[in-house]
């Protein structure tokens, strides 16, 4: 088995993406999780998410949510939504990260539940600038990519 791809390791190879997605994840709380139901459908939901070496969650026993990495440990998670501006130049955006959940150990004072680091497989932010959208990704392996659009 390969090693995952830790956040740490997107902080040294796209540090600017990294800092930009890291600023829009903690723009809030709350952030949405998609997983995936027993039928292949998808599901979303509510999560936290801890940003330090790795980017770890928890969820509470017997969640339908807990049900589905376990079953498929594959998800996406999106960065806190906040209103756009009306001047859109000054949408800060938002930002996704994709993987796979692998369980980990319950932290020290962490709740009862189930705990996971996401083994990153893409992580890609989206902003206005100069009156474009600018979609940037990185991908383990590969320089960050760009893309404008108006």
């Amino acid at each position: 088995m390969s090693e995952r791809t830790r956040w740490a390791d997107v902080v040294r190879e796209a540090p600017e993406l990294a800092a930009k997605a890291a600023t829009l994840f903690d723009s809030g709380t709350n952030k949405t999780l998609a997983s995936l139901r027993a039928d292949g459908s998808p599901r979303i939901s509510g999560t936290e998410l801890v940003i330090a070496e790795d980017l770890t969650l928890g969820m509470m026993p017997h969640s339908r949510k807990l049900a589905d990495v376990l079953r498929d440990p594959r998800v996406a998670i999106h960065s806190p939504t906040l209103e756009p501006p009306k001047e859109w130049n000054l949408w800060a955006g938002e930002a996704k990260v994709a993987g796979r959940l692998v369980p980990i150990d319950q932290p020290e004072g962490g709740l009862p539940g189930s705990y996971f680091a996401l083994d990153l497989t893409e992580l890609v932010v989206t902003s206005m600038a100069n009156d474009e959208l600018v979609i940037e990704w990185w991908r383990p392996g590969h320089e960050v990519q760009r893309v404008s659009r108006t």
